[in-house]
């Protein structure tokens, strides 16, 4: 539980974040459940969020903004720009893929806009051969699973619709699926991930603290095992 700060205005009301990151109030509730911005609730029950978490929230988007930016203005030949620029913004960022065995659909299901986002652009920079698809739910990433037999899936575990340890289920248990690959997203941590530990056997995990980092690592070996496979 989060000690609630003294000072009024180190903190402030759902609406109020809402409204300056012009978002629904909604979607501000579900980056609180996700661990993306610190919250706690007055004894009355209503929820206080940090300031400084959205501060910081801000600043990283301002970062994810500013690299995609870097990435759309430079040719293939300049990623070496891109990538300076990605450390310039404190975005750290991984070994630069050139190529993957052949091309393909990645499928991302996250509710996220922010997350999206940054999914995207990792993928367009590093993999810029693969298609990127976007579901905001677990219904509709099922949906579109069915239509697109992705493949590759980069799942979050927390999901509306339908949570996404039961998406990962029912995809298991459809055989068409069965050499789509799959990534699992969290902002959980490691030690709270028990109750979803019979959905992840098997399944590579990644932190959204360290997407940067390690997704396009995770999603090169992936792609590499599947092609080794396939031979």
């Amino acid at each position: 539980m989060v000690e609630i700060p003294s000072a009024p205005d180190a903190h402030c009301s759902t609406l109020e974040v809402a409204r300056q990151l012009g978002m629904a109030v909604r979607s501000v509730q579900l980056m609180v459940d996700r661990g993306e911005l610190e919250a706690w609730k007055t004894p009355g029950g209503h929820r206080r969020i940090s300031r400084v978490s959205v501060e910081q929230w801000l600043a990283q988007r301002r970062g994810v903004i500013g690299v995609r930016r870097a990435v759309q203005a430079v040719a293939p030949a300049q990623a070496t720009e891109a990538r300076a620029a990605a450390r310039a913004a404190n975005l750290p960022v991984a070994a630069p893929v050139t190529r993957v065995p052949d091309e393909g659909c990645v499928l991302v299901i996250e509710d996220s806009k922010h997350f999206q986002n940054l999914v995207s652009l990792l993928l367009r920079e590093y993999f810029p051969q693969l298609e990127v698809k976007l579901a905001g739910d677990g219904i509709a990433g099922l949906a579109m699973a069915g239509q697109l037999q992705p493949r590759v899936l980069i799942v979050d575990i927390l999901l509306p619709g339908i949570d996404g340890a039961t998406l990962i289920m029912s995809l298991r248990s459809q055989p068409q699926f069965a050499a789509s690959r799959l990534i699992v997203i969290t902002s959980i941590d490691e030690a709270d991930l028990a109750p979803y530990r019979f959905a992840l056997e098997g399944v590579t995990v990644v932190h959204k603290s360290r997407l940067v980092t390690e997704l396009p690592l995770r999603l090169r070996k992936l792609l590499g095992a599947a092609h080794t496979a396939s031979r």
